[in-house]
Protein backbone atom coordinates (compact mmCIF):
# COMPACT_ATOMS: atom_id res chain seq x y z
CA UNK A 1 0.00 0.00 0.00
CA UNK A 2 1.59 3.84 -1.08
CA UNK A 3 1.91 5.83 1.85
CA UNK A 4 -0.88 8.35 2.11
CA UNK A 5 0.24 10.90 4.40
CA UNK A 6 0.74 14.47 3.21
CA UNK A 7 3.50 17.00 3.10
CA UNK A 8 2.32 20.51 4.55
CA UNK A 9 2.84 21.13 0.67
CA UNK A 10 0.42 18.46 -0.35
CA UNK A 11 -2.23 19.47 1.87
CA UNK A 12 -2.42 23.10 0.42
CA UNK A 13 -2.64 21.94 -2.62
CA UNK A 14 -5.45 19.62 -1.92
CA UNK A 15 -7.34 22.26 -0.62
CA UNK A 16 -7.04 24.63 -3.75
CA UNK A 17 -8.20 21.93 -5.70
CA UNK A 18 -5.25 20.40 -7.01
CA UNK A 19 -4.26 16.22 -7.38
CA UNK A 20 -3.00 15.61 -3.76
CA UNK A 21 1.44 14.69 -3.53
CA UNK A 22 2.07 11.52 -1.49
CA UNK A 23 4.61 12.00 1.04
CA UNK A 24 7.85 10.88 -0.16
CA UNK A 25 9.45 7.22 0.82
CA UNK A 26 12.86 7.28 2.01
CA UNK A 27 14.18 5.75 -1.13
CA UNK A 28 13.61 9.09 -2.93
CA UNK A 29 15.32 11.11 0.31
CA UNK A 30 17.97 9.06 0.08
CA UNK A 31 18.36 9.39 -3.99
CA UNK A 32 17.94 12.50 -4.17
CA UNK A 33 20.63 12.94 -0.89
CA UNK A 34 23.45 11.33 -2.93
CA UNK A 35 22.66 12.97 -6.01
CA UNK A 36 23.13 16.15 -4.06
CA UNK A 37 26.40 14.86 -2.79
CA UNK A 38 27.68 13.90 -5.81
CA UNK A 39 27.00 17.17 -7.54
CA UNK A 40 28.65 18.68 -4.60
CA UNK A 41 31.98 16.77 -4.81
CA UNK A 42 31.88 17.21 -8.41
CA UNK A 43 31.67 21.15 -8.27
CA UNK A 44 34.48 21.04 -5.95
CA UNK A 45 36.41 19.02 -8.06
CA UNK A 46 35.62 21.46 -11.11
CA UNK A 47 36.76 24.16 -8.93
CA UNK A 48 40.13 22.74 -7.14
CA UNK A 49 40.95 21.82 -11.04
CA UNK A 50 40.43 25.66 -12.14
CA UNK A 51 42.97 26.54 -9.27
CA UNK A 52 45.22 23.73 -10.39
CA UNK A 53 45.17 25.52 -13.39
CA UNK A 54 45.92 28.68 -11.83
CA UNK A 55 49.12 27.25 -9.45
CA UNK A 56 50.36 25.87 -13.10
CA UNK A 57 50.48 29.69 -14.33
CA UNK A 58 52.03 30.77 -11.47
CA UNK A 59 54.63 28.12 -10.91
CA UNK A 60 55.21 28.87 -14.68
CA UNK A 61 55.39 32.04 -14.75
CA UNK A 62 55.31 34.04 -11.48
CA UNK A 63 54.06 37.41 -10.96
CA UNK A 64 51.87 39.02 -8.68
CA UNK A 65 48.63 39.14 -10.88
CA UNK A 66 49.52 35.14 -11.07
CA UNK A 67 49.32 35.03 -7.09
CA UNK A 68 46.26 36.76 -6.75
CA UNK A 69 44.50 34.52 -9.68
CA UNK A 70 45.61 31.52 -7.74
CA UNK A 71 44.31 33.12 -4.54
CA UNK A 72 40.89 34.02 -6.08
CA UNK A 73 40.49 30.69 -7.59
CA UNK A 74 41.18 28.91 -4.05
CA UNK A 75 38.91 31.14 -2.19
CA UNK A 76 36.12 29.74 -4.93
CA UNK A 77 37.05 26.39 -4.13
CA UNK A 78 36.18 26.69 -0.82
CA UNK A 79 32.47 27.05 -1.28
CA UNK A 80 31.58 23.89 -2.79
CA UNK A 81 34.25 22.14 -0.80
CA UNK A 82 32.61 23.72 2.59
CA UNK A 83 29.16 22.66 1.71
CA UNK A 84 30.37 19.04 1.20
CA UNK A 85 30.97 18.57 4.76
CA UNK A 86 27.76 17.56 6.08
CA UNK A 87 28.24 14.92 4.46
CA UNK A 88 30.90 13.32 7.03
CA UNK A 89 30.26 11.61 10.41
CA UNK A 90 27.75 9.80 8.86
CA UNK A 91 29.20 8.37 6.03
CA UNK A 92 32.64 6.55 6.91
CA UNK A 93 34.01 6.69 3.21
CA UNK A 94 34.30 10.55 4.05
CA UNK A 95 35.36 11.17 7.24
CA UNK A 96 37.97 8.12 6.55
CA UNK A 97 39.01 10.63 3.60
CA UNK A 98 38.35 13.85 4.62
CA UNK A 99 42.02 14.39 7.03
CA UNK A 100 43.30 14.40 3.51
CA UNK A 101 42.00 17.30 2.05
CA UNK A 102 40.56 19.72 5.05
CA UNK A 103 42.76 18.80 8.16
CA UNK A 104 43.20 22.07 10.58
CA UNK A 105 44.86 23.16 12.32
CA UNK A 106 48.26 22.76 10.84
CA UNK A 107 51.72 23.34 12.44
CA UNK A 108 52.82 24.85 8.83
CA UNK A 109 56.47 25.05 10.54
CA UNK A 110 56.21 21.27 9.00
CA UNK A 111 56.22 22.74 4.73
CA UNK A 112 57.90 26.27 4.45
CA UNK A 113 59.83 29.05 6.74
CA UNK A 114 58.21 31.05 9.40
CA UNK A 115 58.30 34.01 11.41
CA UNK A 116 60.43 33.48 14.32
CA UNK A 117 58.36 33.79 16.92
CA UNK A 118 56.95 30.65 15.84
CA UNK A 119 58.97 28.30 17.71
CA UNK A 120 60.82 25.25 17.08
CA UNK A 121 60.36 21.82 17.34
CA UNK A 122 58.40 20.86 20.84
CA UNK A 123 57.83 17.72 23.04
CA UNK A 124 54.61 17.24 21.05
CA UNK A 125 55.92 17.65 17.34
CA UNK A 126 59.40 17.20 16.82
CA UNK A 127 59.11 18.30 13.08
CA UNK A 128 57.46 21.56 13.64
CA UNK A 129 59.72 23.40 12.10
CA UNK A 130 61.26 21.26 9.68
CA UNK A 131 60.67 23.02 6.84
CA UNK A 132 60.64 20.22 4.26
CA UNK A 133 60.95 22.75 1.21
CA UNK A 134 64.40 23.75 2.80
CA UNK A 135 65.35 20.73 3.31
CA UNK A 136 66.49 17.72 0.65
CA UNK A 137 66.56 15.36 3.50
CA UNK A 138 65.39 14.56 7.06
CA UNK A 139 65.60 12.48 9.80
CA UNK A 140 61.85 10.42 10.77
CA UNK A 141 62.01 7.73 13.06
CA UNK A 142 65.90 6.79 12.72
CA UNK A 143 65.09 7.07 9.32
CA UNK A 144 66.86 9.54 6.33
CA UNK A 145 64.00 10.55 4.18
CA UNK A 146 64.76 11.96 0.83
CA UNK A 147 63.21 15.10 -0.15
CA UNK A 148 65.03 16.26 -3.15
CA UNK A 149 62.01 15.26 -5.43
CA UNK A 150 59.11 16.84 -4.12
CA UNK A 151 56.23 15.15 -5.03
CA UNK A 152 52.25 14.18 -4.26
CA UNK A 153 53.43 10.47 -2.78
CA UNK A 154 55.95 12.16 -0.64
CA UNK A 155 53.26 14.27 0.86
CA UNK A 156 50.64 12.12 1.06
CA UNK A 157 52.73 9.08 2.21
CA UNK A 158 55.75 10.46 3.99
CA UNK A 159 54.72 14.25 4.98
CA UNK A 160 51.04 13.78 6.21
CA UNK A 161 50.23 13.08 10.19
CA UNK A 162 54.23 12.18 9.96
CA UNK A 163 55.44 10.74 13.32
CA UNK A 164 51.57 10.09 14.03
CA UNK A 165 51.08 13.70 14.63
CA UNK A 166 48.18 15.13 13.45
CA UNK A 167 49.45 18.88 13.27
CA UNK A 168 51.82 17.99 10.64
CA UNK A 169 49.18 18.65 7.73
CA UNK A 170 51.16 18.43 4.50
CA UNK A 171 48.35 18.00 2.06
CA UNK A 172 45.09 19.71 1.31
CA UNK A 173 43.19 23.05 1.12
CA UNK A 174 45.64 24.30 4.08
CA UNK A 175 48.56 23.62 3.13
CA UNK A 176 47.81 24.96 -0.38
CA UNK A 177 46.23 28.09 1.52
CA UNK A 178 49.12 28.60 3.35
CA UNK A 179 51.47 28.40 0.44
CA UNK A 180 49.55 31.02 -1.21
CA UNK A 181 48.77 33.34 1.57
CA UNK A 182 51.93 32.72 4.06
CA UNK A 183 51.36 32.64 7.97
CA UNK A 184 48.98 35.75 9.16
CA UNK A 185 50.93 37.62 11.57
CA UNK A 186 48.04 40.14 12.57
CA UNK A 187 46.87 38.26 15.73
CA UNK A 188 43.30 39.62 16.29
CA UNK A 189 44.04 43.10 13.87
CA UNK A 190 42.89 42.95 10.43
CA UNK A 191 44.82 41.61 7.55
CA UNK A 192 45.51 38.07 6.54
CA UNK A 193 49.00 36.48 5.21
CA UNK A 194 50.88 38.40 2.74
CA UNK A 195 52.94 35.92 1.29
CA UNK A 196 55.11 37.90 -2.00
CA UNK A 197 55.00 36.45 -5.19
CA UNK A 198 58.56 36.61 -5.09
CA UNK A 199 58.52 33.44 -3.20
CA UNK A 200 58.03 31.79 -6.29
CA UNK A 201 59.74 33.75 -8.36
CA UNK A 202 63.29 32.54 -10.46
CA UNK A 203 66.84 33.40 -9.87
CA UNK A 204 67.90 36.64 -7.98
CA UNK A 205 64.29 37.64 -7.87
CA UNK A 206 63.87 34.68 -5.45
CA UNK A 207 62.68 36.01 -2.07
CA UNK A 208 63.17 33.31 1.43
CA UNK A 209 64.85 31.22 -1.12
CA UNK A 210 64.24 27.36 -2.44
CA UNK A 211 61.67 29.37 -4.41
CA UNK A 212 61.66 26.31 -7.08
CA UNK A 213 61.07 23.96 -4.37
CA UNK A 214 58.58 25.54 -3.01
CA UNK A 215 57.21 25.96 -6.73
CA UNK A 216 57.10 22.05 -6.66
CA UNK A 217 55.65 21.66 -3.14
CA UNK A 218 52.44 24.14 -4.12
CA UNK A 219 51.86 22.06 -7.20
CA UNK A 220 52.46 18.93 -6.16
CA UNK A 221 49.61 19.64 -3.09
CA UNK A 222 47.29 21.08 -5.69
CA UNK A 223 47.47 18.05 -8.24
CA UNK A 224 46.83 15.74 -5.04
CA UNK A 225 43.99 18.04 -4.18
CA UNK A 226 42.41 17.12 -7.62
CA UNK A 227 42.88 13.84 -7.59
CA UNK A 228 41.90 13.38 -3.91
CA UNK A 229 38.26 14.65 -5.34
CA UNK A 230 38.14 12.59 -8.31
CA UNK A 231 38.30 9.76 -6.17
CA UNK A 232 35.48 11.19 -3.69
CA UNK A 233 33.48 12.30 -6.61
CA UNK A 234 33.68 8.79 -8.41
CA UNK A 235 32.26 7.41 -4.93
CA UNK A 236 29.02 8.91 -5.08
CA UNK A 237 28.48 8.53 -8.64
CA UNK A 238 25.48 5.24 -10.64
CA UNK A 239 28.08 2.65 -9.15
CA UNK A 240 30.11 4.27 -6.57
CA UNK A 241 30.20 3.37 -3.13
CA UNK A 242 29.38 5.53 -1.32
CA UNK A 243 26.17 5.59 -2.87
CA UNK A 244 25.66 1.93 -2.64
CA UNK A 245 26.24 1.85 1.06
CA UNK A 246 23.63 4.58 1.58
CA UNK A 247 21.46 2.93 -0.48
CA UNK A 248 21.27 -0.93 0.70
CA UNK A 249 19.67 0.17 4.35
CA UNK A 250 17.25 2.79 4.31
CA UNK A 251 17.11 3.19 7.71
CA UNK A 252 20.78 3.52 8.05
CA UNK A 253 20.88 5.91 5.27
CA UNK A 254 18.52 8.73 6.84
CA UNK A 255 20.41 8.18 10.10
CA UNK A 256 23.58 9.08 7.98
CA UNK A 257 21.93 11.91 6.77
CA UNK A 258 20.86 13.11 10.44
CA UNK A 259 23.82 12.42 11.96
CA UNK A 260 25.67 14.11 9.18
CA UNK A 261 23.48 17.45 10.42
CA UNK A 262 23.91 16.89 13.74
CA UNK A 263 28.01 16.74 14.79
CA UNK A 264 28.37 19.47 12.04
CA UNK A 265 26.09 21.52 13.75
CA UNK A 266 27.28 20.94 17.39
CA UNK A 267 30.70 19.89 17.58
CA UNK A 268 32.14 20.45 14.86
CA UNK A 269 31.58 23.75 13.61
CA UNK A 270 29.34 25.56 17.21
CA UNK A 271 32.05 23.90 19.28
CA UNK A 272 35.31 23.17 17.77
CA UNK A 273 35.49 26.00 14.76
CA UNK A 274 33.73 28.85 16.78
CA UNK A 275 33.25 28.40 20.26
CA UNK A 276 36.72 27.09 21.13
CA UNK A 277 38.50 30.40 19.02
CA UNK A 278 36.11 32.83 20.76
CA UNK A 279 37.12 30.94 24.42
CA UNK A 280 40.51 31.24 23.54
CA UNK A 281 41.21 34.35 21.74
CA UNK A 282 42.73 32.62 19.65
CA UNK A 283 43.06 33.52 15.54
CA UNK A 284 45.00 30.60 15.06
CA UNK A 285 41.97 28.58 15.75
CA UNK A 286 40.25 29.41 12.85
CA UNK A 287 39.54 27.43 9.80
CA UNK A 288 40.89 28.98 7.09
CA UNK A 289 43.45 31.18 9.36
CA UNK A 290 46.22 32.06 6.37
CA UNK A 291 43.70 33.51 3.92
CA UNK A 292 41.26 35.17 6.57
CA UNK A 293 37.94 33.40 4.93
CA UNK A 294 36.73 31.67 8.16
CA UNK A 295 33.88 33.76 7.79
CA UNK A 296 32.92 32.25 4.69
CA UNK A 297 34.09 28.60 5.35
CA UNK A 298 31.49 29.01 8.53
CA UNK A 299 28.55 30.50 6.20
CA UNK A 300 28.74 27.49 3.53
CA UNK A 301 29.28 24.92 6.10
CA UNK A 302 25.98 26.02 7.84
CA UNK A 303 24.32 26.10 4.48
CA UNK A 304 25.74 22.21 3.26
CA UNK A 305 23.15 21.42 6.80
CA UNK A 306 20.35 23.13 4.92
CA UNK A 307 21.00 21.45 1.98
CA UNK A 308 20.77 18.07 3.27
CA UNK A 309 17.41 19.17 5.20
CA UNK A 310 15.80 20.42 2.25
CA UNK A 311 17.12 18.16 -0.27
CA UNK A 312 18.47 21.01 -2.69
CA UNK A 313 21.36 22.31 -3.70
CA UNK A 314 22.63 25.33 -6.01
CA UNK A 315 25.58 24.01 -8.37
CA UNK A 316 28.55 26.74 -9.21
CA UNK A 317 26.76 26.97 -12.68
CA UNK A 318 23.47 28.09 -10.78
CA UNK A 319 21.94 24.69 -11.76
CA UNK A 320 19.52 23.50 -8.63
CA UNK A 321 19.77 20.25 -7.58
CA UNK A 322 16.37 19.37 -5.77
CA UNK A 323 13.62 16.38 -5.06
CA UNK A 324 12.54 14.76 -1.90
CA UNK A 325 14.06 15.52 1.35
CA UNK A 326 14.10 14.68 5.07
CA UNK A 327 11.49 18.01 5.50
CA UNK A 328 9.26 15.78 3.42
CA UNK A 329 9.60 12.71 5.48
CA UNK A 330 9.23 14.95 9.45
CA UNK A 331 5.86 17.37 7.64
CA UNK A 332 4.22 14.29 6.57
CA UNK A 333 4.19 12.98 10.18
CA UNK A 334 4.33 16.03 12.42
CA UNK A 335 4.15 19.46 9.85
CA UNK A 336 4.63 21.50 13.06
CA UNK A 337 8.27 20.07 13.69
CA UNK A 338 9.29 20.80 9.72
CA UNK A 339 7.94 23.95 10.97
CA UNK A 340 9.88 24.54 13.80
CA UNK A 341 13.35 22.79 11.83
CA UNK A 342 13.16 25.34 8.79
CA UNK A 343 12.69 28.52 10.92
CA UNK A 344 15.85 27.47 13.36
CA UNK A 345 17.96 26.84 9.90
CA UNK A 346 16.35 30.10 8.49
CA UNK A 347 17.60 31.57 11.87
CA UNK A 348 20.91 30.05 12.00
CA UNK A 349 21.77 30.79 8.52
CA UNK A 350 21.23 34.43 9.26
CA UNK A 351 23.27 35.17 11.93
CA UNK A 352 26.26 33.08 10.00
CA UNK A 353 25.30 35.70 6.82
CA UNK A 354 25.64 38.53 9.31
CA UNK A 355 29.46 37.09 9.94
CA UNK A 356 29.89 36.60 6.72
CA UNK A 357 28.58 40.42 5.56
CA UNK A 358 30.30 41.90 8.91
CA UNK A 359 33.58 40.21 7.54
CA UNK A 360 33.30 41.46 3.97
CA UNK A 361 32.45 45.18 4.81
CA UNK A 362 35.78 45.19 6.93
CA UNK A 363 35.45 44.21 10.56
CA UNK A 364 37.34 40.59 10.12
CA UNK A 365 36.92 37.42 11.54
CA UNK A 366 40.25 38.12 13.53
CA UNK A 367 39.16 41.18 14.73
CA UNK A 368 35.66 39.28 16.05
CA UNK A 369 37.85 37.28 18.46
CA UNK A 370 39.72 39.95 19.90
CA UNK A 371 39.09 39.43 24.06
CA UNK A 372 36.57 42.01 25.53
CA UNK A 373 35.18 42.98 21.79
CA UNK A 374 31.87 42.46 22.55
CA UNK A 375 30.41 43.11 19.18
CA UNK A 376 32.77 40.45 17.72
CA UNK A 377 31.17 38.19 20.53
CA UNK A 378 27.78 39.28 19.93
CA UNK A 379 27.98 37.96 16.16
CA UNK A 380 29.91 34.58 16.59
CA UNK A 381 27.98 33.81 19.44
CA UNK A 382 24.93 34.23 17.57
CA UNK A 383 26.56 31.50 15.13
CA UNK A 384 26.88 29.38 17.77
CA UNK A 385 23.38 29.72 19.57
CA UNK A 386 21.85 29.13 16.42
CA UNK A 387 23.86 26.03 15.50
CA UNK A 388 23.36 24.59 18.92
CA UNK A 389 19.60 25.21 18.82
CA UNK A 390 18.66 23.62 15.61
CA UNK A 391 20.54 20.63 16.64
CA UNK A 392 18.34 20.17 19.38
CA UNK A 393 15.59 20.61 16.71
CA UNK A 394 17.81 17.54 14.79
CA UNK A 395 17.43 15.46 18.16
CA UNK A 396 13.58 15.86 18.04
CA UNK A 397 13.54 14.46 13.89
CA UNK A 398 15.69 11.43 15.23
CA UNK A 399 13.16 10.80 17.86
CA UNK A 400 10.30 11.21 15.70
CA UNK A 401 11.64 8.97 12.65
CA UNK A 402 12.52 6.29 15.62
CA UNK A 403 16.07 6.31 14.48
CA UNK A 404 17.88 5.31 17.95
CA UNK A 405 21.15 5.18 19.02
CA UNK A 406 22.49 8.30 17.05
CA UNK A 407 24.87 10.14 18.19
CA UNK A 408 26.29 13.41 17.25
CA UNK A 409 29.74 14.69 17.77
CA UNK A 410 30.87 16.95 21.26
CA UNK A 411 32.93 19.45 22.05
CA UNK A 412 34.43 20.39 25.29
CA UNK A 413 34.14 24.27 24.45
CA UNK A 414 30.08 23.31 24.87
CA UNK A 415 30.00 20.67 26.28
CA UNK A 416 32.66 20.99 29.49
CA UNK A 417 34.31 24.44 29.23
CA UNK A 418 36.16 24.03 32.10
CA UNK A 419 38.56 21.44 30.69
CA UNK A 420 39.56 24.06 27.81
CA UNK A 421 41.98 25.41 29.99
CA UNK A 422 43.45 22.77 31.72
Amino acid sequence: MKNLFLTGSALAGLALGATPVLAASKAEVLANYANIAEATYQDSLATAQTLQSAVNALVAAPSAEALTAARHAWLAARVPYQQSEVFRFGNAIVDDWEGKVNAWPLDEGLIDYVDAAYGGPSDENALAALNVIANPSFDLSGKTIDTSAITPALLSDTLHEADGVEANVATGYHAIEFLLWGQDLNGTEHGAGDRPWTDYAAGDNCTNGHCDRRGAYLKAATDLLVSDLQWMAAQWDATGAARSTLLTNEGAGISAMLTGMGSLSYGEQAGERMRLGLMLNDPEEEHDCFSDNTHNSHYYDGLGVQNVYLGEYVRVNGALISGPSLSDLVAAAEPSLDLEMQTKLSTTMRALGRIKSTAEAGFSYDQMLQQGNAAGEALIMGGVNGLVDQTRSIERVVKLLNLNGLEFEGSDSLDNPSAVFE
